[in-house]
C-alpha cells in the first residue's frame, strides 16, 4: 500500500467504552491528537471556544504544517471529516453527552512573567458541569506542579457534584511532542501516566494507547509528572542560554560554534543544542514561568533557571545589536536602513508565530527607526512588515537577516541578491544555512552566529 492508504488504515478493534473521545482545545496539541484517535477508529470530537478557527477546521481548512509518514494533516482532517470519524463544535455539553473520555489540551499563557490560568479555569468549569458517571478525565496541558489536583480536581468535583476516583476518573499525561512531529511522536514516544488513583490509571492508559505505540510509563503520582514535563522543557531553556555563551567565545577564538557542538556531540553523554535568533514557541519560554510560582510558594531558589530565562530573553536585543553594529561599519544608520527578515516562525520550519524570538527582533529593529519588511510563507498572521513575497523583502534592503528557515524561502543566491540591494550590502545569518565565502565573494559584510 502507498502511505496515503497505510495512513488511513490505522483503524483497531476498541473496547466500546474507549471509542469516544472529546479532546478540549483544537490547537498545536489538541487536533492532531484529535485526529490521532480518529485514525484509529474512534469517534473523536474536538471542542473549542474559537469559532472562527472552529469553522475553518470544520471545512477541513488548517494552517499546521504537521505530517505523518508524508501525509499532510490537512489531508488527514479532510479525510477523517469525510468518514465521520472527526468533528469539531464550540459546544462542550453536546461534545460530552455521548462521550465518556475526555482529554483537556488547554494552555496556560505567561504574561510578561506571570501565569494566567483563566483558561484552563473555563474548560474546566465546561467539562465539570457535563461531567457523568464513569467519565474520565485525562489532563495533557503542561501545568504548574501540583495544579491537576489542587485547581482542576475541585473544579470538576464541585460543578458535576461527583467525587475523583470514586464517580469519575482523573488522571495526568504531560504532552511531550515537538511540533511538526506531533502525530509521529503521539505515536512513538514514551508516554508518561498517573492517576488520581489506580483505577484512574488504568483506564487513562488503556485510553491512551490506542495512540501511543512506545511504552505507557507508569508514575507514582500526578505532581511526579507533571514536573518531569516542565523539567524537559527548563533543561532545554538552561542547555540554549548555555550555547550562546559557547556562540560568544567561539566568535572571539575564530572558530565555528556549529563545528565545535557537532564535535562535542560526538561524545555518547552529550548533547549540546544549537545557538539561534532565539527561544520561541509556547512550551520552551514558558516552562521557567512554570516552576517559579511553586518554588516560591516552598522557598526553594531557581537562580539558574532565572538567569537562563533572561539571557535568553536578550537574545533579540543581542541581534538588533549585531545589525545595528554591521551597519555602522557600513557607514549606514539604522534609522535610515531597510531590514529584510527571511522567517518570522518560532523555529524553523514552522507557522507558529507564538512567542516568537524573530518577531521580537523585528518590533525592536522597527523601535529603533528600521523599515522592516518581513517573508516567511508559512506564518499566516497578518504584520504590517510582513510582505507576500521575498523579492518584496530583498528590493532595497541594507541587510539580510535570517531569523527562521522554511521552505520557499531562498539563503544563498547572493549573485540576485547584491543585484536587488542597496551599497554595501549586510547579510545576517541566526540559523546557519548561507555559505560565508559565496556571500564574500558578492561583496557582502557577512556575520553567523
Amino acid at each position: 500500500m502507498n502511505k496515503v492508504n497505510d495512513i488511513f488504515n490505522l483503524k483497531e478493534d476498541i473496547q466500546l467504552e474507549y471509542k469516544n473521545v472529546c479532546v478540549f482545545g483544537q490547537g498545536y496539541v489538541g487536533l492532531p491528537l484529535a485526529l490521532s484517535f480518529a485514525l484509529r477508529g474512534c469517534t473523536t470530537v474536538g471542542v473549542d471556544v474559537n469559532k472562527s478557527l472552529i469553522e475553518e477546521i470544520s471545512n477541513g481548512i488548517t494552517h499546521h504544517t504537521e505530517k505523518f509518514q508524508g501525509v499532510s494533516i490537512k489531508e488527514i482532517l479532510e479525510n477523517e471529516i469525510k468518514q465521520g470519524n472527526y468533528t469539531v463544535t464550540t459546544d462542550a455539553e453536546c461534545a460530552m453527552k455521548s462521550c465518556n473520555n475526555i482529554i483537556i489540551t488547554v494552555g496556560i499563557p505567561i504574561k510578561k512573567g506571570e501565569y494566567i490560568d483563566s483558561d484552563l479555569k473555563n474548560v474546566c468549569e465546561a467539562i465539570g458541569n457535563n461531567l457523568k458517571k464513569n467519565d474520565l478525565v485525562i489532563v495533557r496541558s503542561t501545568v504548574i506542579p501540583g495544579i491537576t489536583e489542587e485547581l482542576i480536581k475541585p473544579i470538576l468535583e464541585e460543578k458535576s457534584g461527583l467525587t475523583a476516583g470514586v464517580d469519575f476518573y482523573l488522571a495526568y499525561s504531560s504532552e511531550r511532542i515537538a511540533e511538526g512531529r506531533a502525530f509521529e511522536e503521539f505515536a512513538n514516544m514514551d508516554t508518561l501516566v498517573s492517576g488520581i488513583n489506580e483505577e484512574s490509571y488504568n483506564r487513562a492508559s488503556k485510553l491512551l494507547s490506542i495512540v501511543c505505540k512506545a511504552r505507557i510509563v507508569k508514575a507514582s503520582n500526578i505532581k511526579v509528572v507533571e514536573t518531569a514535563k516542565v523539567f524537559e522543557n527548563v533543561q532545554r531553556d538552561v542547555n540554549l542560554a548555555m550555547v550562546q555563551e559557547f556562540a560568544r567565545f567561539t566568535e572571539a577564538l575564530g572558530i565555528d560554534i556549529f563545528e565545535v557542538i557537532n564535535l562535542a556531540n560526538t561524545h555518547k553523554r552529550v548533547n549540546l543544542l544549537t545557538p539561534g535568533p532565539g527561544v520561541g514557541g509556547y512550551c520552551i519560554p514558558n516552562a521557567y514561568h512554570y516552576l517559579s510560582p511553586k518554588a516560591s510558594e516552598l522557598n526553594v531558589p531557581m537562580d539558574i533557571l532565572k538567569l537562563s530565562r533572561t539571557k535568553n530573553e536578550n537574545i533579540p536585543t543581542f541581534i538588533c545589536n549585531k545589525v545595528e553594529e554591521l551597519l555602522n561599519k557600513s557607514s549606514k544608520n539604522i534609522n535610515e536602513a531597510k531590514i529584510c527578515v527571511l522567517g518570522i516562525a518560532m523555529k524553523d520550519y514552522s507557522n507558529d508565530d507564538r512567542i516568537s524570538p524573530a518577531i521580537d527582533t523585528v518590533k525592536l529593529l522597527i523601535k529603533r527607526g528600521a523599515v522592516v519588511k518581513a517573508y516567511d510563507p508559512a506564518v499566516v498572521t497578518e504584520y504590517d512588515f510582513k510582505v507576500s513575497t521575498q523579492k518584496e523583502a530583498v528590493e532595497k534592503a541594507d541587510v539580510i537577516l535570517v531569523l527562521a528557515v522554511q521552505e520557499n524561502i531562498e539563503f544563498n543566491n547572493f549573485e540576485m541578491f547584491s543585484e536587488m540591494m542597496n551599497k554595501k550590502p549586510i547579510y545576517i545569518d541566526t540559523k546557519n544555512v548561507s555559505q560565508k565565502e559565496l556571500a564574500e565573494k558578492n561583496g557582502f559584510l557577512y556575520w553567523k552566529i
